[in-house]
């Protein structure tokens, strides 16, 4: 008799002992949401979730149930509201952005502050003539719908493939300088970087001949070369720029000439606005982080688009997609549920029929699935995550599907001469409850003429090993050298 109440003893306590083992399982090896719950097991009160996950707003349902003779829990949410994006901040619309860099382009200079230079003279004389270009409407490699004036950006490029040099600082070592990576994410300073040092055209070894300074620095490398692990600080990563900055400002009389304005970088990790701050601010900086809120400045700076290359040997594999009259989803979105508007996004339209938004799609070698939903959608959403750009809208254009974007601040690539509205949609944060109006309010006549300049425009952001005219490399390097024109004097 002890004996089997010895053993019975032994199973409770074994069973108490995994139930306890996978309680804490739960509660510290989980993501936030799951320590949220743990109350389900502990018979304490419903936590407020809000603090775990932001996208909730309402209250947790618990319902006690019997199946089969065994009691479950069963825990559903339960929204009192729709989710919300903040809107405390403030928000400049496209058509303010447009506004603003008219506004720049055509205010008067104030006279120079120092005797120009034979430099100087040569981009004055190329700021006249871009500005009194030769109206046409008509070109045979460029559509002139999708550009803002077609007749000065054909001026300008056409200048700056006769006129433009670029002095390389060969300053600064191996890996967070002359050095990059050719895939991922962040490929798109990598592949410039990659391509402008080995470019014989516009490189000059006589720095008195050149219009532009390169700084060649990767901010990715720069980020796994000294970002300390779980630290969450930047500092020493902005220490080390502002000390290689001064350095160079020490060394070379170039700087000094122009207070840097003749300098520019490429840089695409969504840090480089912090590591690129102080003196590097009167840079041209071409960002991938193109965020007005972070001090991204309309008419200096350069959106650098964020081209997710999965092949470094082929980089335009799978471009492509289905004709209108076969894309049968009316928009699609996949990706992790990272900063605020994802999960709002998700909360409004993720049962939705006609559209596909959803969260991280059953992987798939080459992610194909996610690439077949883009090519066979009429629109593509290129909602922000944790940071305003996303690669979605550059894969938006390869695919050939129209892109909806969702970043309040974020200022689209090579905004100085493409004109976005005519191929892509702007919707702000707040409006997402209005998403399938706005979509379905574009009539079938609209879309098309959409969707075929996206077609035309989508040229411009092809990576080629060896660069070729008005590719994503010349695109760069053209709104580096036009920002660069219309600043002269300053």
């Amino acid at each position: 008799m002890h004996s089997v109440y010895l053993n019975q003893t032994i199973k409770l306590i074994c069973v108490f002992g995994i139930a306890s083992a996978v309680l804490l399982a739960v509660q510290y090896s989980q993501p936030p949401i799951f320590s949220s719950f743990s109350f389900l097991f502990s018979g304490a009160n419903s936590p407020d979730l809000k603090d775990s996950y932001p996208a909730f707003n309402g209250s947790v349902v618990i319902e006690k149930s019997t199946k089969n003779g065994s009691s479950f829990t069963n825990l559903s949410m339960v929204y009192e509201k729709k989710p919300k994006v903040d809107e405390t901040l403030p928000v400049m619309s496209i058509s303010q952005m447009n506004d603003l860099l008219h506004k720049i382009r055509s205010s008067p200079h104030s006279a120079p502050s120092q005797l120009l230079t034979r430099v100087d003279h040569q981009l004055l004389v190329a700021k006249s003539q871009i500005e009194n270009a030769v109206i046409t409407n008509n070109d045979k490699d460029l559509y002139a719908p999708i550009y803002r004036n077609i007749s000065m950006f054909k001026r300008s490029y056409n200048i700056m493939e006769q006129t433009l040099k670029v002095y390389i600082y060969k300053d600064g070592e191996k890996p967070i300088f002359h050095d990059w990576i050719l895939e991922g994410i962040y490929a798109s300073e990598g592949w410039f970087l990659k391509l402008m040092e080995a470019n014989k055209q516009f490189v000059t070894e006589d720095p008195n001949e050149a219009h532009l300074f390169y700084i060649p620095f990767s901010s990715r490398l720069l980020e796994l070369t000294l970002y300390v692990p779980h630290s969450h600080s930047r500092d020493n990563l902005i220490q080390f720029m502002k000390n290689h900055t001064e350095m160079l400002i020490t060394k070379y009389p170039f700087w000094n000439r122009s207070n840097g304005s003749d300098h520019f970088l490429t840089a695409c990790h969504d840090w480089a606005p912090a590591e690129t701050r102080g003196r590097l601010l009167n840079t041209i900086r071409a960002l991938c982080n193109a965020d007005i809120q972070t001090g991204f400045h309309i008419g200096r700076d350069v959106s650098l688009p964020t081209t997710y290359v999965q092949s470094a040997t082929n980089p335009l594999k799978n471009v492509g997609g289905e004709p209108p009259s076969n894309r049968t989803t009316l928009a699609f979105f996949a990706g992790h549920m990272h900063g605020h508007v994802r999960p709002v996004l998700l909360t409004y339209w993720g049962n939705d029929t006609d559209m596909k938004i959803l969260t991280r799609m059953p992987h798939v070698k080459g992610n194909q699935n996610y690439i077949d939903l883009m090519k066979t959608s009429k629109f593509c959403i290129c909602a922000r995550g944790f940071a305003v750009h996303s690669p979605r809208v550059v894969e938006s254009l390869f695919y050939n599907c129209v892109p909806v974007i969702i970043s309040d601040n974020y200022v689209p690539p090579f905004f100085d001469v493409l004109n976005w509205e005519s191929f892509a949609v702007f919707i702000l944060e707040k409006d997402i409850p209005n998403l399938k109006t706005v979509l379905l309010s574009i009539s079938r006549d609209k879309y098309v003429e959409m969707y075929e300049r996206v077609r035309k425009v989508r040229e411009h952001f092809f990576w080629h090993s060896e660069p070729v005219k008005y590719d994503l490399f010349h695109m760069i390097l053209h709104s580096v050298w036009y920002n660069r024109v219309f600043r002269t004097g300053f």
